[in-house]
């Protein structure tokens, strides 16, 4: 790669190694065993889409690290698993209601003849193109139940269409790519059911591949936070840019919900064979906070015996580790009651409940902050809407939670722990992988369509930014992607010092970098 006279261009190239971890991706060692119910994140948020501002919305994602092009398999759930998620509305540390998730994958068997005069079954999971209402060439189908259990009541109710008052549900297949799917977003669209939730009346789900919608800048995280925590927000990659999760999500009428303190208490689960083997709600708890030895039982375990894991939140060893790295000043009070607040009570006066276990809450009445006005940063800078009130799309938990751990919560005058505590805690650490609401749709399901298997040869997914300095903050650029030819081409930078960073999947080389007024051009090399 060359560099000219006026700019020095950075290339960081996305190689991810298979066994890397993120927010619950490949958390504890038994789950890397099965992926298929490895929970990567969890979401809750009050709906902020225009016009549904009188609804919650729930949503798990499940199945790490999946990349478009992998065929012939994909990723469909296993039919052998049962997937829940789980609401606590009165605050007594075990679930009120689950909506359980059950999957089928029909095998069509599909099959041509050959020149020796057999007809044999073909390898592939399609045969031709396919799109909404036309899946004939589609040789897999998935479908799926859900069911409502009312543990309060003792009953079990099935989730039906509005229309058609069907219980089983289509699942669109994964992005294969842009010749059998030529339009993956309006063929996806057709896949967000209209439904009769008993007990709760009419809303939507929706179970589908999703890009992923985590933001990470994963290996330096856990290679003993090999980044700088103090820089630019933006300042380095998001590694899970061009991976996919499975999406479990439902749209419920806040309307029906009787809440304690109007706050409802949520997480995900899945078992295999009657034993449960991943458990979700806020994000890297099992990571960070739950020590190496307990992650697998902490999968396992249940919110109400969570006392179990608390000198894990009381004493937590990030901020000693962040200490000796880096010199920071670790919080010096114990028990951490605000990381209590954080992760096992909920806040006071925001969405406590008088729960005392490690579920995501939040508070029902909170209103929505529309998109375009969310703070990504959440209730630590003052929108109320977010992050630990919940977890909307575009709130940034890693950097949230760094910041928690370090002690900011202790700065916000909530009474649970004092200023002097947290000498370091107003400190703006981060990753250095941003995401705001502006990554995201304001429109049901919000997470974005799943990157593509196809075409990858003469593709270069990537983005591309700015700076003045490198310890200034990168700014996006706009490009343009010659696919035939492999130029790249973006708008030249006025100031002579900047900087450009590529991010790029797969990895690329550039050559023949070109300057005019107007722009820089890059051929890319295989």
């Amino acid at each position: 790669m060359k560099s000219s006279k006026h700019c020095i261009f950075l290339l960081l190239a996305f190689l991810l190694p298979s066994f890397v971890s993120a927010s619950s991706h490949r958390e504890a060692p038994d789950i890397t065993k099965t992926p298929k119910v490895d929970a990567t994140d969890f979401y809750l948020f009050n709906s902020y889409e225009p016009g549904r501002e009188d609804y919650l919305i729930l949503a798990a994602n499940y199945i790490p690290l999946q990349d478009g092009y992998g065929g012939p398999n994909y990723f469909t759930l296993d039919e052998d698993a049962v997937y829940d998620i789980h609401l606590d509305c009165n605050g007594n540390n075990c679930e009120d209601i689950t909506f359980r998730f059950k999957f089928n994958n029909l095998l069509k068997g599909l099959a041509v003849p050959t020149p020796g005069g057999t007809t044999n079954a073909v390898p592939l999971r399609n045969i031709g193109p396919f799109s909404a209402g036309n899946t004939g060439a589609l040789n897999v189908i998935e479908t799926y139940t859900v069911d409502v259990v009312n543990h309060v009541a003792g009953t079990t109710a099935p989730v039906t269409d509005v229309g058609t008052f069907s219980t089983s549900f289509l699942k669109p297949s994964d992005n294969i790519g842009n010749k059998s799917i030529t339009n993956y977003s309006a063929y996806a669209q057709t896949h967000i059911h209209n439904v009769n939730f008993p007990g709760f009346g009419q809303g939507r789900v929706f179970v589908g591949q999703r890009k992923d919608p985590f933001a990470v800048n994963l290996g330096e995280i856990f290679d003993l936070v090999n980044l700088n925590p103090l820089g630019p927000p933006n300042g380095a990659r998001n590694t899970l840019e061009f991976k996919n999760v499975t999406t479990l999500m439902i749209e419920l009428p806040k309307s029906m919900i009787t809440a304690s303190n109007n706050v409802c208490g949520a997480w995900t689960t899945a078992s295999l064979n009657g034993k449960q083997v991943s458990r979700l709600s806020a994000p890297l708890v099992n990571e960070v906070v739950i020590g190496l030895p307990d992650k697998d039982a902490f999968n396992a375990s249940h919110p109400a015996d969570d006392a179990q894991f608390l000198d894990y939140v009381d004493n937590p060893t990030l901020p000693v580790l962040l200490n000796a790295l880096f010199g920071v000043t670790a919080p010096t009070h114990s028990p951490r009651a605000d990381l209590r607040a954080a992760f096992l009570t909920g806040v006071p006066g925001i969405n406590a409940n008088g729960g005392f276990s490690e579920m995501m809450r939040i508070n029902l009445g909170t209103p929505a902050t529309p998109k375009g006005s969310q703070n990504n940063l959440g209730l630590v800078a003052g929108d109320a809407a977010g992050f630990p009130n919940g977890r909307r799309p575009g709130d940034d938990v890693v950097d949230i939670e760094l910041r928690a751990a370090m002690g900011f919560i202790c700065h916000l005058g909530l009474g649970v722990c004092n200023t002097n505590d947290a000498p370091s805690g107003l400190l703006p650490y981060t990753d250095g992988a941003a995401i705001s609401d502006a990554d995201f749709s304001d429109a049901f399901p919000f997470f974005n369509e799943p990157c593509p298997g196809s075409p990858n040869s003469t593709t270069v997914m990537l983005k591309m930014s700015a700076a003045t300095s490198p310890k200034k903050a990168f700014n996006p650029l706009q490009i343009k992607v010659d696919q035939k030819t492999g130029v790249i081409t973006v708008p030249a930078q006025n100031d002579p010092s900047c900087i450009y960073k590529i991010d790029s999947n797969p990895e690329v080389k550039f050559q023949a970098i070109q300057q005019n007024a107007a722009s820089w051009s890059f051929q890319v090399s295989p």
